[in-house]
C-alpha cells in the first residue's frame, strides 16, 4: 500500500545520498587537481587546459547526479524541500565532503577552532532554514 509520508521520507534520503555522490565528485573535481600535481610529476607538467578538461571530466558526473536530486527533492516537483532548504543542504554537505577530502588528501592541512565554529554556524544555519 502506498504511504505519502514513507514516500515523502525516501525523497528526502534519495535527495540527500545524490546531493552527498554529487559533492564528492565536485570535491575531487576542484581540489583533486591540487594532490595529483603534488602526487604526479606528469601531472604537474600539464597545461591548464589540459587540468581544466580533466576536472571537467570528472565534475560530469557531479551534474548527473546534482540536477537529478534537485529535481527529486523540490517541493515544487513533489519533493520534501524548499530552494532555500536544497541549497543549505549543498552547503553543509559540501563542507562535510570537502573537510573529508582536506583531512585525507591533505595531511598537512589543520582544521583550526574558527573553521570548526564556522561549520558550526552553518550547522545553527540549517536548523533555521528548517524552522
Amino acid at each position: 500500500m502506498f504511504n505519502y509520508h514513507n514516500s515523502f521520507f525516501m525523497k528526502g534520503f534519495q535527495t540527500i545520498a545524490l546531493l552527498l555522490l554529487s559533492n564528492i565528485f565536485m570535491t575531487l573535481a576542484w581540489y583533486g587537481h591540487l594532490k595529483l600535481k603534488q602526487e604526479y610529476k606528469w601531472f604537474e607538467a600539464l597545461g591548464i587546459g589540459a587540468v581544466v578538461f580533466i576536472s571537467w571530466m570528472i565534475a560530469l558526473p557531479e551534474y548527473c547526479f546534482q540536477v537529478p536530486a534537485n529535481r527529486l527533492g523540490f517541493q515544487g516537483n513533489g519533493g520534501p524541500f524548499s530552494l532555500v532548504q536544497l541549497k543549505v543542504i549543498q552547503e553543509v554537505i559540501t563542507l562535510i565532503v570537502f573537510v573529508i577530502f582536506s583531512l585525507v588528501a591533505f595531511k598537512g592541512e589543520a582544521i583550526k577552532l574558527n573553521h570548526l565554529l564556522a561549520f558550526g554556524l552553518l550547522v545553527v544555519a540549517v536548523y533555521l532554514v528548517f524552522k
